[in-house]
């Protein structure tokens, strides 16, 4: 290699650059993933230990920090999200059955991503040592010692 081909150049670059927005995407969605799996076990602790209260009085998140203590109606059944803004109200065993069910699903997804990850990530490895071989050839091209491939 005598000279590095510009284009060549600029197309590993770019692919460099595209994976590099992939593993960033797919590193927030893992984030996303791990941020759902957390709420989900709070929500099983929480049904949990609602059922083994004695008095039915809870503290109730509200944000920032600030809780409010109020009187469980009904602590045999709960609402549970089943996507697409859709709410069913279920026992509440049956709930932490479908939550458990839910985390499981979300422990294969992320492995799955994090597999993906790990597969670009090595792409984009494989695309840096190429890029740096063809700047390594072109800067032995111009001192004269790059005449050999």
């Amino acid at each position: 290699m005598n000279q590095a081909d510009p284009r060549e150049i600029q197309t590993l670059q770019m692919y460099l650059n595209e994976y590099g927005q992939q593993i960033e995407l797919m590193t927030q969605q893992l984030s996303m993933i791990e941020q759902q799996r957390l709420e989900g076990t709070a929500a099983i602790e929480t049904l949990r230990a609602i059922q083994e209260n004695a008095d039915d009085t809870v503290l109730l998140p509200i944000g920032g920090g600030a809780y409010l203590r109020v009187k469980v109606l009904d602590a045999g059944h709960a609402l549970v999200n089943v996507g697409a803004d859709v709410s069913v109200e279920r026992a509440t065993a049956d709930a932490v059955e479908y939550l458990e069910d839910r985390i499981t699903e979300l422990e294969a997804l992320a492995k799955k991503v994090s597999g993906s990850v790990e597969q670009l990530q090595g792409q984009a490895t494989e695309i840096s040592r190429r890029l740096e071989a063809t700047y390594r050839g072109a800067r032995q091209a111009q001192a004269g010692q790059g005449g050999r491939s």
